[in-house]
């Protein structure tokens, strides 16, 4: 009788609050994802944390001295994951967010390759963090330390300055924008271990080698880092 009672409740719920998925808006889910089984299975992953000198890896070279890099999928404009990550990044899913991290966690933690004491999320200027309510880095941070089991130094580094969008600049004029804007709020947080920063978009690296120079200056033990997305082009 009680499990009528239940399989009544949770299906008026289901009418009321409907539980969707994310990416297709499909109703067959399990209760605590925000993914089908069929949109998880088509974001397209690189399998890049497996190996070294892997795309990632290679735009560091020279840039910025890493341990190893990865991003866990490929970025392309009007796809599934571009979809994905404007309802996490301005819709205020924040569940979403936390879910692809853990799918990054997971692939990270079998690759055998990142082994990190902490993770650090790219900070964002204050005022944009606090028009859009949480830095989708950290975000990003807490799902991954579910698998990696390590803490989230949120405020490790900060983003004092604000800086002009990055879109329509070259690599240089990147950099340019980039130079000087992160400060460490905290060293001994980060001196001495393996440091693993984390961003939700690599296209040319030129923000995370910013914060990565500045995390440098901190004295750690290494450093990797680690996207959500690639966007080659």
């Amino acid at each position: 009788m009680f499990k009528t009672i239940s399989a009544y409740s949770d299906a008026f719920l289901h009418l009321v609050f409907p539980h969707l998925c994310s990416g297709c808006g499909n109703d067959l889910l399990p209760s605590a994802s925000h993914l089908c089984l069929h949109c998880r299975n088509n974001l397209p992953q690189t399998r890049f944390e497996y190996h070294a000198g892997n795309p990632i890896e290679k735009i560091f070279t020279g840039r910025l001295p890493l341990a190893a890099a990865s991003a866990a999928f490929y970025f392309s404009k009007e796809s599934l994951l571009q979809h994905l990550m404007h309802r996490f990044k301005y819709k205020q899913e924040k569940e979403l967010g936390f879910q692809l991290g853990e799918l990054m966690g997971r692939q990270l933690s079998v690759s055998g390759r990142f082994a990190p004491d902490a993770l650090v999320p790219l900070p964002l200027f204050a005022d944009r963090e606090k028009k859009r309510g949480y830095n989708q880095a950290e975000v990003l941070c807490d799902g991954i330390a579910e698998f990696l089991k390590v803490p989230v130094l949120s405020h490790a580094i900060s983003r004092p300055l604000a800086t002009e969008t990055q879109t329509r600049k070259n690599r240089l004029e990147r950099w340019q924008n980039m130079e000087g804007r992160f400060r460490v709020s905290h060293p001994e947080q980060i001196r001495g271990r393996h440091i693993l920063l984390v961003d939700d978009v690599i296209t040319t690296g030129a923000t995370l080698e910013a914060c990565g120079q500045a995390l440098l200056e901190a004295g750690p033990a290494s450093l990797s880092v680690a996207s959500l997305c690639y966007a080659s082009h």
